[in-house]
């Protein structure tokens, strides 16, 4: 299932959300190279979380494949950068925009009870929280690590915290058959995060790549728990979704007293 949008207007336009969006988009344009074969392996070398790397466990000269007749050179040096650096990068086409998607459709609503300065430090807090939660299931992988999904994981715990009971909209897909249902927010994200758990404990045992299950996980719980910290003071407990009610003009004051109710 896929979410499309939510039943729940935005008070105020988005700009952390469009920023983050437009980084990411940046950064797989200008270097990655829309994913070219060179340009992506490139990146990966210079920008990827290697948690082996990070933890000084690979030995200096040590060679990993990171595409087709190309190999990254460890130097031996640790770069912490990268905890940073690699939630701003993806590995492909479906990898980007699926992501963007995800943070577009659920981002919005969160910014609004945050503000942009705070919905920004919380991402990116989340991010380093999803990165930390893969480094300690795996702490010597030599897997290069990218991708937004642990900070945009953290977005959907907020949601799912913030607003349960709105309605998502979600695209299904049953064979050739494909239809769309609307689902309470806390129902697609908690069968969400359930998916990363199920799918994440036999990653364990696994040394190959793949998805980051535990950055998933590891971010969702950031942020259900960052999001009372975050959020603006004075706001309350869940919300509902907001209504926009028809706008009514006060006879009394013309056009220009035109207000909301």
């Amino acid at each position: 299932m896929f979410p499309i949008s939510d039943d729940n207007p935005r008070a105020h336009l988005p700009i952390a959300t469009f920023v983050i969006i437009g980084m990411n988009v940046a950064v797989w344009v200008l270097v990655q190279g829309l994913g070219s074969p060179r340009a992506l392996a490139e990146s990966m070398c210079h920008y990827a979380l290697v948690p082996g790397e990070l933890l000084g466990y690979v030995s200096p000269g040590t060679q990993i494949q990171v595409g087709a007749n190309l190999l990254c050179r460890f130097d031996g040096d640790a770069n912490p950068f990268s905890l940073v650096t690699s939630m701003f990068m993806h590995g492909g086409w479906f990898h980007i925009v699926g992501n963007m998607w995800f943070l577009w459709v659920f981002g919005d609503n969160v910014e609004d009870e945050m503000g942009p300065v705070r919905f920004a430090l919380f991402y990116v807090c989340c991010g380093l929280a999803a990165a930390a939660a893969q480094i300690v299931t795996d702490p010597d992988s030599l897997v290069p690590m990218v991708g937004a999904s642990g900070a945009i994981g953290g977005v959907m715990g907020a949601y799912a915290l913030l607003f349960p009971r709105v309605r998502v909209n979600l695209l299904i897909f049953l064979g050739f058959f494909v239809t769309t249902v609307a689902v309470p927010a806390i129902f697609m994200l908690g069968y969400w995060f359930l998916l990363q758990l199920l799918q994440g404990i036999p990653a364990l045992d696994s040394e190959e790549g793949g998805v980051a299950f535990w950055a998933h996980v590891g971010g969702f719980v950031a942020g259900v728990v960052l999001v009372w910290v975050f959020r603006k003071p004075g706001h309350g407990g869940p919300r509902g979704p907001r209504v926009r009610r028809p706008r009514v003009r006060s006879p009394s004051r013309g056009r220009s007293g035109e207000r909301w109710f």
